[in-house]
């Protein structure tokens, strides 16, 4: 065990923020944090920030819900021990966890085609990723459960080996946070999955995080046209900052849908659309507004487990079209997220193809 000689190897008692019963306010309560073991480290959390995914997981009543919980997974934090068999790392690192492991050793590691982890693949567990254990209990001794294998808003919590990625500790940590999902999951998007082209026109379902995230990595990436929907008209002004041109309100399209609006004012529809809500009719919408013979549908919303799609199968046959999920926004996380703090912190203004350094 390798770390801080007064707590490496110990549990540490701490305090966390856990959700107790669905829908219920989040508790401060002392918790105990396991020492890491094989394959794991022990991080100390600096900063942490809410993901829409953890209301949505606060509020479940059917599975994947499990109580009592410690929520969290976008957060920046700093090496507190490291257990056997880490690499790469020591404590006083500053590192980002990601709920996407990026093990660099099997084949979906090794293609340029996929970012999900075959060696470890993406589950929603509420235990830690090699084994049915929490490395959490409360006082009395009873397991607290894990969320996306990270649990930040928790002083300190227990990752695996392939499951951060260490960065420069001169990243501002309230912006360094958003990397572990919601900024990287937009930027991504649109960067690694759409493969966003220049000179193209983008459109982008919802104005969260998620979608500015999108929006910045189509700008960045040389779209010409990036056109916002979201209900609320304060976000066009915002969305702006991030490369909004053009903005629709589904409230005030009077008598046409979304999509019809969209393909009118494209004349055509979108060559690349993001769905960053979580919701199947926005999946739909999204879809149906996408350009005939090559347009891109990228999801990255979460919407409630098991909800189904609706979609024509002559549409889909005659049309020509993408639909694709995208985890994390297909970044590879030990390889992606280096390459995004560098560019942010050199003040890098456009993401070139090819997609390197």
């Amino acid at each position: 065990m390798n770390g801080n000689s007064s707590t490496a190897g110990k549990p540490i008692r701490c305090k966390a923020a856990i959700c107790r019963k669905a829908g219920d306010r989040l508790v401060i309560e002392e918790v105990i944090v396991a020492p890491p073991s094989r394959h794991e480290l022990r991080i100390k959390i600096i900063c942490t920030a809410l993901c829409q995914s953890d209301v949505i997981f606060s509020k479940l009543v059917d599975p994947p819900a499990i109580y009592p919980r410690i929520l969290g997974h976008e957060a920046i934090g700093v090496v507190e021990s490291v257990g056997e068999d880490v690499t790469g790392v020591k404590p006083g690192d500053t590192v980002i966890p990601t709920f996407m492991s990026d093990c660099g050793d099997c084949a979906d590691c090794h293609s340029e085609k996929s970012n999900l982890c075959s060696t470890l693949p993406f589950n929603i567990t509420p235990y830690m990723p090699r084994e049915d254990k929490t490395r959490f209990t409360d006082l009395n001794g009873n397991p607290l459960y894990h969320l996306f294998y990270i649990s930040s808003f928790s002083e300190y919590t227990v990752v695996d080996k392939n499951y951060f990625v260490k960065i420069d500790p001169s990243f501002p940590p309230d912006r360094a946070c958003l990397l572990s999902c919601g900024v990287a999951t937009g930027v991504g998007a649109a960067w690694r999955t759409a493969e966003v082209e220049p000179g193209t026109t983008v459109a982008v379902f919802g104005l969260g995080t998620i979608g500015l995230a999108a929006a910045e990595g189509a700008r960045l990436c040389g779209a010409k046209r990036i056109i916002g929907v979201d209900v609320n008209p304060d976000k066009f002004e915002m969305g702006k900052k991030f490369g909004l041109t053009d903005f629709v309100n589904p409230k005030t399209c009077g008598d046409k849908s979304v999509s019809e609006v969209i393909l009118e004012m494209t004349n055509g529809g979108a060559d690349y659309c993001f769905e960053c809500v979580g919701m199947a009719s926005l999946v739909e919408e999204a879809f149906a507004c996408c350009r005939h013979g090559w347009g891109k549908t990228v999801v990255l919303g979460v919407d409630k487990p098991g909800t189904p799609l609706k979609f024509s199968s002559t549409d889909v046959l005659r049309g020509h079209k993408i639909l694709t999920g995208a985890l994390y926004g297909g970044l590879k996380a030990k390889r992606d997220v280096p390459i995004l703090c560098k560019r942010y912190l050199d003040k890098v203004q456009y993401l070139t193809f090819p997609f390197g350094l």
